[in-house]
C-alpha cells in the first residue's frame, strides 16, 4: 500500500518537470538567441507561450480529466510535454519553436489543473495546507534546478543537450506516474457523476483563483524586475540575478513552513493575511534602497508563508465529485491574470522610468489578497452542499 506521501512525491516530481521545461528557455536565453537568431523580445514570446494555453484550456482540461480519468489525462499531458520538447530540440525553425512551446504548455496545463485536484483527493481533511505547500514548492524547485544545471549543460554540450536533459526528467515523470501513482481507494468505490457547481461555489472559486493570481503577481514581480532594479543601482547582471535568486531558495523553505503552520494552528486566514502583508511591505522596502541583504533574506523567509493556505481555499468548497471542474475554474482565473500582469508591470516600469514601479505593482497586488478573503468566505457560506447533475 503506497502512502499518500509517496503519491505526493510522484506528483511533486512531475510538476518539477513542468517547471524545468518552462524555465529551459529563460535559463539559457543567450544560447537560445545565438542558435535561433532571436532577440530578447522573441525569447520573451517563447517564455510566455508556455503559459498561454492555460487561459482557454484550464476548464476543458478539467472536463477531459473528469471523462477519461486523472491518471490517463496527466500521462497524456506528460507525453505532450515530451513531444513539445523533442520538437523544439529537433529544429531551429521559428515556427517549430512556437509549436513546441505551445504543445508542451498545453500538456503543462493538464498537469497543473489535474494534479492539484489529485493532491486534494489524497489529503482533503488531513494536512491539506501542508501537502499543497509541498506540492506547489515543486515550481520554484524546478526553476532553481534549471537555473543551476541548464546553463552549464548548454555551454558545455550545446542546445541539443538542454533539450535532452528536459526530456529525461519528463520521461522519469512518465514512468513514476504510470507505475507508482494510483488513485485513492474512495475514488474506486463507485461511479462518479459528471457534475456542475453551484453559482456560490463558482464565485468562491473565482475569488480564490484571484487571490492565488495576485499572490503570484507579487512573486513574479520580484523575479522579473528585481534584477533590473539592482542593475539600475549599478549592480552587474550576474550579481543582481544571484542576489534575487536568494529569495527563491529561501522560498523553498518558507512555503512548506507556511503550510505546516496553517494546518497546525487552524488559522490559515491569519497566515494568509500576515504573510501577504509582510511580503508586500518587504517589497516596498526592497525597492526603496533599504539594507539589501537583510531585506532579501527577510523577503525569502516571508514570501512563501501564504502559499499553502491560499491553495487550500478551493478544497473548502469542493468535494471529490466537483474537484476537476472546480480546479479548472480556479486555474482559468490564475492563467488569465498571470498572462496580463508581467506585461502591465513592464509597461508601468517603462512609463515610470524605473523597475521599482513593477515591484510596487506587486506589493499592491499582495495587499489586495487579504481583502478578498471576506467575499470568499461569504460565497463559501452561500454555496450549497449539493451540486447539480449535468449528465
Amino acid at each position: 500500500m503506497r502512502s499518500r506521501w509517496t503519491i505526493l512525491a510522484v506528483l511533486f516530481v512531475a510538476r518539477t518537470a513542468m517547471a524545468f521545461q518552462f524555465q529551459s528557455v529563460a535559463a539559457v536565453a543567450p544560447l537560445v538567441g545565438d542558435s535561433l537568431g532571436a532577440s530578447l523580445a522573441d525569447i520573451g514570446i517563447l517564455i510566455g507561450l508556455y503559459l498561454a494555453p492555460g487561459v482557454t484550456l484550464a476548464l476543458p482540461g478539467a472536463t477531459i480529466g473528469q471523462r477519461y480519468g486523472d491518471k490517463a489525462t496527466v500521462l497524456a499531458g506528460l507525453l505532450m510535454m515530451l513531444a513539445g520538447e523533442l520538437l523544439t530540440t529537433a529544429s531551429t525553425y521559428w515556427s517549430l519553436q512556437i509549436g513546441g512551446r505551445l504543445i508542451g504548455g498545453t500538456g503543462g496545463v493538464l498537469l497543473n489543473v489535474l494534479m492539484t485536484k489529485m493532491v486534494a483527493d489524497w489529503f482533503a481533511g488531513r494536512e491539506i495546507a501542508t501537502a499543497m505547500a509541498i506540492y506547489i514548492n515543486s515550481w520554484p524547485a524546478g526553476i532553481a534546478i534549471a537555473l543551476v544545471l541548464l546553463p552549464a549543460i548548454g555551454t558545455t554540450f550545446g542546445m541539443a543537450a538542454v533539450g535532452l536533459a528536459v526530456s529525461v526528467l519528463i520521461i522519469v515523470s512518465i514512468g513514476l506516474m504510470a507505475f507508482v501513482y494510483r488513485a485513492p481507494e474512495a475514488l474506486h468505490a463507485g461511479r462518479i457523476e459528471r457534475l456542475a457547481i453551484s453559482a456560490g461555489t463558482s464565485y468562491a472559486l473565482v475569488t480564490a483563483g484571484l487571490i492565488w493570481c495576485l499572490y503570484n503577481v507579487g512573486f513574479a514581480m520580484v523575479f522579473s524586475f528585481g534584477p533590473e532594479m539592482l542593475v539600475d543601482r549599478g549592480w552587474s547582471n550576474a550579481a543582481a540575478g544571484s542576489a534575487i535568486s536568494v529569495v527563491l531558495w529561501l522560498a523553498m523553505l518558507s512555503v512548506p513552513l507556511g503550510g505546516l503552520l496553517a494546518d497546525r494552528t487552524r488559522r490559515g486566514g491569519a497566515i494568509l493575511t500576515l504573510g501577504c502583508a509582510g511580503f508586500a511591505m518587504l517589497m516596498l522596502l526592497l525597492s526603496r534602497n533599504g539594507p539589501l541583504l537583510p531585506l532579501i533574506i527577510a523577503t525569502g523567509i516571508v514570501c512563501g508563508l501564504p502559499a499553502g493556505a491560499i491553495m487550500s481555499l478551493p478544497t473548502r468548497v469542493l468535494d471529490q465529485r466537483t474537484r476537476s471542474i472546480g480546479m479548472g475554474v480556479f486555474y482559468t482565473v490564475y492563467y488569465a491574470g498571470m498572462l496580463a500582469a508581467p506585461a502591465i508591470g513592464g509597461r508601468l516600469a517603462v512609463w515610470a522610468g524605473t523597475a521599482t514601479a513593477a515591484l510596487d505593482l506587486g506589493a499592491a497586488a499582495l495587499l489586495i489578497c487579504p481583502f478578498l478573503l471576506w467575499p470568499f468566505h461569504r460565497f463559501t457560506r452561500l454555496s450549497q452542499a449539493m451540486v447539480v447533475p449535468i449528465g
